[in-house]
């Protein structure tokens, strides 16, 4: 898993005031889960823009006032109006120790199913996981090609070399839908073979 890094500077301050002085000033106020305290920091809006806005995940490195924490991003707040971030918060993470961590689903391949009509749907944008960060995939791949109409693939149906899955194993990662078309052409060959099976079915005239 690639690392980015975010540069911040400690808070002198705390509380709903000094909260909203960063956010004013286009800063975002956040909090380090670390092994022995917590470490509260502001760090730059943009500065999250490779963190955020994008399809991988990845190790952050947070240079505070020339200090290196190494971390993963825990949750992130957006302003349900505006979509800025309003908050951050990361955990200190270790290379010796296990590391849980969301990471995005990739899905390629060209599906039969979508092929045959079918649509593809997506249940899960991201998969929990859990293992050593030298380990940690940057997203985890999802091959569709061989899905039919009706198949899916379930998390029990991943494997990553040194990794475990943490989500249940009965949750639909992707599915491929029956769509409007891929109905239509169902139920014209079912009733298709209804009407061969009936005209089968039914006995030739006797001759007089």
């Amino acid at each position: 898993m690639k690392t980015i890094e975010i540069k911040g500077s400690i808070r002198k301050e705390l509380g709903k005031k000094s909260s909203k002085q960063i956010r004013k000033a286009e800063g975002v106020p956040c909090v380090i889960y670390g092994k022995e305290t917590n470490i509260h920091f502001q760090a730059q809006e943009l500065a999250f823009k490779g963190l955020i806005y994008t399809h991988e995940a990845h190790l952050v490195d947070l240079n505070l006032d020339g200090k290196v924490y190494k971390t993963v991003l825990q949750d992130i707040q957006f302003h349900p109006v505006s979509d800025r971030i309003i908050h951050a918060d990361f955990v200190q993470i270790s290379e010796d120790k296990p590391v849980v961590i969301s990471v995005p689903v990739s899905v390629h391949g060209d599906s039969v199913g979508v092929i045959a009509g079918g649509k593809l749907s997506i249940k899960k944008r991201t998969v929990k996981l859990k293992g050593l960060p030298k380990f940690l995939p940057e997203f985890i791949p999802v091959d569709i090609t061989d899905l039919k109409i009706h198949d899916s693939v379930k998390v029990g149906d991943l494997t990553l070399d040194n990794i475990e899955f943490l989500d249940m194993k009965k949750a639909v990662v992707v599915t491929i839908a029956t769509s409007r078309v891929a109905a239509k052409a169902e139920g014209e060959e079912g009733e298709a073979a209804e009407g061969a099976a009936a005209t089968a079915e039914t006995p030739a005239p006797e001759k007089s």
